[in-house]
């Protein structure tokens, strides 16, 4: 166990050799879990990190066709990214938005100011804005305290991944809805975690990927992991959950981006009909986040807000006009599924039920 032992580890020890240390503690955290071919080659690869003075992450705009790798060395470069969904997933919004701030403080730039950028770039994903508080509490070394951040998150989704395992019966059918792998999550993975999990121990078991319009992260990102990682799936259009739901599927298994102290989860539009038609047919609903997901400070969905993004998401796939010119398109980005449809939250620190998570606080 690695992270709980880091800032003990590093107290009273320079700048200078915390690097140093880093470099040979990254090699220990971040490899042997995502699994990624890179101009032929397979290799372990985190959806973001620190890397000589800038944020390095995987283009999640060009997958499944191309792994490229981006470099930032500005924190104006990190909000746009952010913004654009070329790094996206909560959990890596929030180290994303943490190695921004890191970026700043090494240029001794507003801080302020960065964090007020970064915060304006996805209002739904709470990590996001845990991770920015979280950074400017411990700005003593910008750049250790933001490795800090992901090194913890990593941990965090191995937990959530150690406690859903259970959940994966040999033989299991599961849907899963958008993308909460280790694209998501900088490694491990959210609702991939507990997937990732069973199939090293050696389960056989199937999963249904919705290709969740309209940006297919299911289809472009998840079917990508799973394929990856040799997990046996398929992907369904969004609206063919229901009949499975009905005859085939038995677990669901989500991620999130911000959950109210009363349960309430907001995740990818179209995770709310998922629930309701498991709750219909007694299929097990669960969500899986780390703690940094949970807004304590609210009590339910009103006080979520929903992201809308741009008409030409629904309007368009790819460069390719489906609508009419002239018609109008929604893009909610984000819809909540209320705590009664909710089996349970897989977390770091056990499953929860809804009723239980006001005890965290």
């Amino acid at each position: 166990m690695i992270v709980p032992v880091f800032n003990t580890f590093f107290h009273g020890r320079t700048p200078e050799i915390r690097n140093k240390i880093y470099g040979t503690l990254t090699i220990l955290v971040l490899t042997g879990k995502m699994k990624a071919t890179v101009g032929g080659r397979r290799v372990d690869i985190p959806a973001v990190w620190w890397e000589k003075g800038k944020v390095a992450a995987i283009d999640q705009t060009l997958l499944p066709d191309r792994v490229k790798i981006v470099r930032y060395s500005d924190y104006r470069e990190v909000a746009k990214a952010i913004k654009t969904m070329v790094i996206r997933g909560a959990p890596t919004i929030g180290a994303t938005a943490a190695y921004g701030i890191a970026l700043a403080a090494a240029k001794n730039e507003d801080i302020k100011k960065a964090a007020k950028m970064l915060r304006a770039t996805r209002p739904t994903a709470h990590d996001l804005f845990y991770g920015i508080d979280w950074m400017l509490s411990h700005l003593d070394d910008p750049v250790a305290s933001a490795e800090d951040f992901a090194a913890e998150l990593i941990e965090r989704c191995k937990k959530i991944g150690e406690n859903g395992e259970r959940l994966i019966k040999n033989g299991s059918m599961i849907l899963t809805h958008c993308n909460a792998g280790a694209l998501a999550t900088v490694d491990f993975g959210t609702a991939l975690a507990p997937m990732r999990l069973a199939k090293r121990k050696g389960k056989e078991f199937f999963v249904f990927v919705d290709e969740t319009r309209p940006r297919l992260q299911g289809a472009n990102l998840t079917s990508w992991e799973l394929m990856e990682e040799g997990i046996d799936h398929a992907i369904i259009a969004d609206n063919a959950a229901g009949h499975y739901l009905k005859s085939e599927i038995d677990l669901v298994i989500i991620g999130a981006d911000r959950i109210a102290s009363n349960g309430d989860a907001a995740n990818k539009i179209g995770s709310y009909e998922k629930a309701v038609v498991a709750k219909e047919n007694g299929v097990p609903f669960y969500i899986a986040a780390p703690i940094s997901t949970f807004d304590l400070k609210i009590s339910g969905e009103s006080e979520i807000p929903i992201e809308e993004r741009s008409q030409s998401e629904v309007l368009q796939i790819g460069k390719q006009r489906i609508g009419p010119r002239g018609a109008k398109a929604l893009n909610p980005a984000f819809d909540v599924t209320p705590a009664r449809f909710i089996t349970g939250f897989i977390t770091e620190i056990g499953i929860l039920k809804p009723s239980e998570i006001k005890k965290m606080a």
